[in-house]
């Protein structure tokens, strides 16, 4: 029975570990996924983590002050107010020794500390990515200005701390918002990329591509929706929230075709970089609303056998459904991170003629109250 009390467990309610051992929580999970889509299909036992400790791959810490000191953590859960957090039982170690370094280096280096209230100061937080399987790290300082007082001296010796940094960005934030990147990346040091490999494809991961925290069970998840499609080599599958091409790409080998289907721009072209860089020639990528294409599609008459989807927690939309509806595929295998939208969703596909078989949970965020899971949808005859 796995069970290590956190330290900032009461605090900053990012996760809630030691409050239940790890066995225990897979069975909790397994609860909630019935709990809003047990009445529509079998649900299958979690499929776990072998490991449940130090598995994100993305790490972010937001910068602050108390009193003569600056600080390096996560907001308290409902606040905006900074818990200052050192080793995080679910980041990645390394990750979190870099955090400490940096946060350091500004206090030496006098470097000021945004402040959300003023809008005053120039750090603001630190990303750090890591390829789970290249072992390369991206480290972004994200700053409120361009300006980087002393930024090649501030480098150099984080390098010289570090050497298993890959890359070494900093993201321009300027606006008053609460999201963590801004649109502006200029590389300090290295490409201002890294690679990872994944289902034994490799991809390029910028600061701003959406790439799974959980390296090992993103493979479980993916070779399960592989299995759920069934595919033979010869259907034509459709990749809707695609992002860089990730399920897509993993499954064109077992395809006749692949298309992916992204709103995102940037994504969409790292997307098709991957897909050159992996010599994948039955797969393409186009930056569009998924609803309208594929509504376009079906208006043209183009067929399609598989459609596979990987929407955001706040789940699909109606009209989206509606639109593979009308595509008529045979099987829809829907990748959710979040079980009730999953519910919600499912009694759409209902309407639209496809009836859930099976479920497959899968534990990408162990000690937190989230929960993937993969859902075969078949087509009525």
């Amino acid at each position: 029975m796995i069970k290590e009390k956190c330290p900032y467990v009461d605090k900053c309610g990012a996760c809630h570990m030691g409050k239940t051992s790890y066995e225990e929580e897979l069975i909790e999970k397994k609860g909630l996924v019935e709990k809003h889509i047990g009445k529509y299909c079998k649900v299958n036992d979690v499929a776990g983590m072998y490991y449940p400790f130090h598995y994100r791959n993305k790490v972010h810490a937001v910068f602050g002050r108390s009193k003569d000191d600056v600080i390096a953590g996560t907001y308290a859960e409902g606040t905006h107010t900074i818990v200052p957090i050192q080793d995080c039982l679910i980041e990645d170690a390394q990750a979190s020794a870099i955090i400490k370094t940096v946060t350091e280096l500004i206090k030496s280096f006098k470097l000021w500390v945004y402040n959300e209230d003023t809008g005053r100061g120039l750090m603001r937080h630190i990303l750090i990515r890591k390829g789970m399987s290249t072992k390369q790290i991206m480290v972004v300082l994200v700053t409120a200005s361009p300006e980087f007082p002393h930024k090649n001296n501030f480098v150099s010796e984080l390098r010289k701390r570090h050497p298993e940094i890959t890359t070494i960005v900093q993201n321009i934030n300027s606006q008053n918002t609460t999201f963590v990147l801004g649109d502006k990346n200029k590389p300090l040091y290295g490409e201002g990329f890294i690679e990872d490999v994944l289902c034994g494809l490799r991809f390029r991961i910028s600061p701003n591509s959406f790439y799974q925290v959980n390296a090992a069970q993103t493979q479980v998840l993916y070779k399960k929706a592989i299995q759920a499609a069934a595919l033979t080599g010869k259907e034509t599958v459709i990749d809707a929230y695609c992002g860089i091409g990730t399920i897509g790409m993993a499954m064109a080998s077992k395809a006749g075709k692949v298309l992916g289907i992204e709103l995102n721009k940037d994504a969409v072209r790292d997307a098709k970089a991957n897909a050159k860089r992996n010599h994948i020639e039955n797969i393409r990528f186009v930056a569009a609303d998924a609803t309208e294409y594929m509504t376009r599609m079906s208006q043209e008459r183009e067929k399609v056998d598989v459609v596979v989807m990987d929407p955001p927690r706040s789940g699909s939309t109606e009209a989206f459904v509606k639109a593979v509806g009308s595509l008529k595929p045979d099987r829809v295998v829907y990748v959710s991170c979040n079980p009730e939208t999953l519910g919600r969703d499912l009694g759409w596909f209902k309407k639209q003629g496809y009836v859930a078989e099976e479920a497959w949970p899968v534990d990408m965020f162990g000690w937190t109250e989230h929960c993937e899971c993969v859902c075969l949808l078949n087509r009525s005859k």
